[in-house]
């Protein structure tokens, strides 16, 4: 990607989402979760307050330049130094790109946390694909992978998946990232059983550790403990993802 770009990056070549140009509008660690296995290490301004970090039109304008030149991009990604929900301009950009550049689909890689404000599902309606994370349905196991901020429960992040499920017409890839010990056990994946039935997602993609992460204690789940994961979950569409890349 050439340097005068500030909020492109790639493109990339990801096994889940093919050819894909990211989209980064998030100052840097800019989260609400301080996930433990974070590969950008952890968060430095927690937030789940949302902001226009930088003008849309800087970002389109990007956006129009490098699109000009008609890549073969399989997906525009919605990703990067943070959590991309917390932009207030993220919906003004998907509704861009779907109606001035339409032969290009747009992905959101998210952690699925503010989906109880009606104001962040009606933004995203634009997308084709969203991936969100469940990696816990318990407050207790949420706590300790994800390091939420405090306003933030399981709950409020079930059921703002339920209600995106309702009025979201595109896909949905559910995410879930095992970490041995932490929430792997049978009531953990139980209740994420329980959670999943009621956020209907297209299908679930299950991933562990594939490099580095904020703790240096995370150990990743073998590919035969993922299998028996997935059978446990009993879901018509789960996949293993781990060792696929960031994307």
């Amino acid at each position: 990607m050439n340097s005068s770009y500030h909020y492109l990056f790639g493109p990339v070549l990801s096994r889940r989402l093919g050819i894909s140009l990211g989209v980064d509008f998030i100052p840097y660690k800019t989260c609400n979760y301080d996930c433990v296995y974070c590969e950008r290490n952890a968060t430095t301004d927690m937030s789940i307050i949302r902001r226009e970090f930088v003008p849309p039109k800087d970002i389109i304008s990007e956006l129009d330049r490098f699109l000009a030149t008609h890549p073969h991009l399989d997906y525009i990604t919605f990703s990067g130094s943070g959590e991309p929900t917390l932009y207030t301009g993220i919906g003004v950009i998907a509704r861009t790109i779907k109606t001035v550049h339409p032969d290009y689909q747009v992905a959101l890689i998210t952690n699925g946390s503010l989906f109880s404000d009606p104001a962040v599902r009606q933004d995203v309606l634009f997308c084709d694909v969203i991936i969100p994370s469940l990696d816990a349905a318990t407050n207790e196991v949420f706590a300790k992978i994800n390091k939420p901020h405090p306003s933030i429960t399981t709950e409020m992040v079930i059921s703002g998946l339920e209600a995106l499920r309702d009025e979201f017409k595109g896909k949905i890839w559910l995410e879930i990232f095992i970490i041995p010990d932490l929430n792997d056990s049978l009531d953990e994946i139980q209740k994420l059983h329980d959670a999943i039935l009621r956020i209907r997602p297209d299908k679930v993609q299950l991933n562990t550790l594939d490099r580095p992460g904020a703790e240096a204690w995370i150990q990743p789940a073998t590919e035969r403990h993922l299998k028996d994961i997935a059978a446990q979950l009993d879901y018509p569409s789960v996949e293993i993802i781990h060792a696929l890349g960031s994307q």
